[in-house]
């Protein structure tokens, strides 16, 4: 029999999907006990409940803990906790008031996801999914953020993004360790920047997302490409590199099997759509803002 409160049944209820008969009992995660095998975290559930999980026999829920979920640290930086949804960051990226706001919508959007799994998905769920196509992957990559992890012992440790995720659903997490939140730096959101991103179909997963800011400080130009490899890149230039160099930098710094390839796009497409939408970005950002609206003219 499932052990579980009235409030944790009509949350899975909501969720609708998939039905997880090997799971015995749902935890509030403010109740601390020992992590055991087959023990999974819940956030907001739209992954776990959308296939079969034989291996999971408990779930610690986060929903309760209370985070909040988006907040401007004193230093200016931007601090996500990893239960923030995608309409909560959605509504937050509506006032916030910095060059970079716009792509965070841009990246909500790009889950071409319904309302419920807007209102449901967690920032910290689509990071420890860890698959290619993870948007909050390419938001928070793209911005230079860092991840915050807990062990089971309570000790933290901080990776950036593009070094969190290792591969097509891989990550650097331990057995327990969880994803706290996500900090984006004070400076990263100063940037002007540039979304690009390609799917095979008008309603379809992305083939290639890529992602350009530019340094209104020391005028670096960084360029981060998702959804078409396994895992994150996240090229930085000290100054905009001529479109020889980009493409040269971005050749070498993907091996040839890291290149996703699925249903969604063969390899060889996802890299001529990445090379082609750096390009594009490459150029945008080269030029300053002013002359980016003549030539839109």
């Amino acid at each position: 029999m499932l052990r579980t409160s009235r409030a944790d049944r009509r949350r899975v209820a909501s969720l609708g999907g998939m039905d997880l008969n090997t799971v015995l009992e749902v935890r509030d995660a403010r109740q601390r006990t020992p992590w055991r095998t087959g023990d999974a975290w819940l956030g907001g559930g739209t992954y776990l409940f959308s296939e079969p999980q034989p291996h999971i026999r408990r779930l610690v829920d986060l929903s309760r803990m209370g985070w909040e979920p988006v907040q401007q640290l004193p230093d200016g930086s931007l601090e996500i906790a990893a239960t923030c949804t995608i309409a909560q960051l959605s509504r937050f990226a509506a006032t916030f008031r910095v060059p970079a706001a716009p792509l965070f919508e841009q990246c909500c959007r790009a889950f071409l996801a319904s309302f419920k799994i807007w209102n449901m998905a967690t920032v910290g769920g689509n990071l420890c999914n860890g698959l290619p196509a993870g948007p909050m992957i390419s938001l928070t990559a793209a911005l230079d953020g860092s991840c915050l992890l807990q062990a089971q012992d309570g000790s933290l440790r901080r990776t950036k993004v593009a070094d969190f995720i290792t591969g097509a659903g891989r990550k650097d997490l331990g057995a327990g360790e969880l994803l706290r939140s996500v900090t984006l730096p004070a400076r990263a959101l100063t940037c002007r920047t540039a979304f690009r991103q390609v799917s095979l179909y008008g309603l379809g997963r992305s083939g290639a997302l890529v992602i350009g800011a530019h340094d209104p400080l020391d005028g670096s130009l960084a360029v981060t490409v998702t959804a078409a490899t396994v895992r994150p890149v996240r090229l930085w230039f000290p100054t905009p590199p001529s479109a020889a160099a980009l493409r040269g930098t971005l050749a070498r710094a993907v091996a040839d099997d890291e290149w996703f390839d699925d249903i969604h796009g063969l390899p060889a497409w996802r890299r001529h759509m990445a090379l082609r939408l750096s390009e594009e970005i490459r150029s945008e950002l080269a030029h300053g803002p002013e002359l980016t609206r003549e030539s839109a003219r």
